[in-house]
């Protein structure tokens, strides 16, 4: 093992937490602003109906990119575990099984997305307008799927051992090209739709060659050597076991917001165009959050691995402190500076109106999402999966289709419709809480119980 195995298992954690975590924000922030700029320019450059196409196609870009998230976080899981307990065979096993679990799971998307793309867009009633367009986009941006797999895949394994740089320079320069090619096929090429998605699909492969070919360099039990690449049954069936649930909340979460939207769908034009533009916030500030998740399952992972329970227990909290602290700040700053915020997105004072509604509401709720979100990551770095995923899904996806069906259809205000966000945050957080304890308590066991005598 190299020293990078120390940098998560020995030091000061609040330093190295936030070490490893800064990269995996910008990363995260760099990824929403990237997503913005192909927004903005199908939007200035090719009209109002390629912004409508490739906007009502989110749902699925987000739906099945959390899933392939999702999977790779059991990945990451599994290598932060083995690599701190020092088990370099078990690290080679994972590292050359999940590739082939990536690859196989970006491949079946890219066969959803080429061959299922109508029958999705019909499910969400697509207007006719903008069904060409949205079928061309999801069909041709769907061709990257493959290769974003394989980029999580590698930023989950060099996340795993502390190394969180390498995949925030890939995707800058992922992110670079992406804007130009943008701009390229949009305004030269006058490809609309289509240029977009090619932008993204190429940008996307560009990223995964970056990804492997830095895998394939290190010299390390975690590099990536293709002619060993295998499937090992039982490390196979361990990443599905911790990946597949997370990628099945990812997904249901993104269901369940379809009966949010319903639900402002209900107001005025005015009302729909202002929650659009505050929406913006969301990702931006869950992501920054998201990159202290990512870290507290590797760090606690890693030091479970290693026998150091004290350090996993210290990695749950200072990592929850930083989730909090950063969504309590981002939350507040924007419900500030929430006009000047949305400005950046719309000139119509009524629409701004309209958004200051949510950033009412939400701009001091999401740091309450910290508590929900960092425990689930501390019950998977401990190799529990099930039992958090189906508390976030009653939680925080029934739990919400409920109150739009009843809180939000009695009341029909706007606070009634946005309260289920803090309300099931916290509803999810104390369930997660209960079940970490428990979970917690039951994993530590291995450390106190005593050890065989030798012979």
């Amino acid at each position: 093992m190299s020293s990078s195995a120390k940098s998560l298992t020995e030091g000061p954690l609040a330093k190295q937490i936030f070490l490893v975590s800064l990269p995996l924000a910008l990363s995260n922030l760099l990824q929403v602003l990237f997503n913005m700029s192909d927004v903005a320019v199908v939007g200035r450059f090719a009209g109002s109906t390629a912004l409508g196409s490739v906007g009502s196609t989110s749902i699925f870009v987000t739906l099945f990119t959390g899933f392939l998230i999702g999977l790779s976080n059991g990945i990451n899981v599994l290598v932060a575990r083995f690599y701190g307990a020092r088990h370099a065979d078990d690290v080679e096993k994972t590292v050359h099984s999940a590739l082939l679990v990536s690859i196989a799971a970006g491949v079946l998307l890219l066969l959803i997305g080429l061959l299922g793309s109508p029958a999705l867009l019909h499910l969400l009633n697509t207007k006719e307008d903008l069904y060409p367009g949205a079928v061309l986009y999801l069909r041709v941006y769907f061709l990257g799927m493959p290769a974003l797999a394989l980029y999580n895949y590698g930023n989950a394994i060099f996340s795993a051992i502390g190394e969180t740089k390498k995949p925030l320079y890939y995707l800058c320069i992922a992110g670079v090209l992406n804007i130009l090619l943008n701009l390229f096929f949009v305004i030269v090429c006058h490809l609309d739709v289509v240029g977009v998605a090619l932008a993204s699909a190429i940008s996307q492969c560009v990223s995964a060659f970056l990804v492997l070919r830095a895998l394939t360099r290190v010299q390390d039990c975690y590099a990536l050597d293709f002619h060993k690449v295998a499937l090992d049954p039982a490390t196979t069936q361990r990443i599905l076991a911790l990946g597949l649930p997370a990628g099945f909340q990812n997904a249901v979460f993104a269901i369940a917001n379809l009966f949010i939207q319903a639900g402002v769908n209900s107001f005025d034009s005015l009302m729909v165009k202002g929650n659009s533009a505050a929406a913006n916030a969301d990702n931006m500030i869950y992501d920054a959050m998201a990159a202290f998740y990512m870290a507290c399952a590797s760090f606690m992972s890693q030091n479970y691995g290693a026998g150091k329970p004290d350090r996993v227990k210290k990695s749950y909290f200072i990592a929850l402190a930083y989730s909090f602290g950063v969504g309590l700040v981002l939350g507040g700053s924007l419900f500030i500076f929430g006009r000047q915020f949305l400005a950046l997105f719309t000139t119509e004072g009524a629409v701004i109106d309209a958004g200051m509604k949510r950033v009412g509401v939400m701009g001091f709720a999401y740091c309450i999402s910290a508590f929900m979100d960092c425990t689930i990551a501390a019950s998977r770095g401990l190799g529990k999966t099930v039992v958090p995923t189906i508390i976030v899904v009653l939680g925080s996806c029934v739990f919400r289709v409920i109150w739009v069906y009843t809180i939000f259809a009695h009341f029909h205000t706007i606070p009634s419709l946005y309260l289920l966000y803090p309300c099931s945050w916290t509803l999810t957080a104390i369930a997660e809480i209960v079940y970490f304890i428990h979970a917690y308590k039951d994993s530590m066991k291995i450390f106190t119980q005593p050890q065989p005598a030798e012979v």
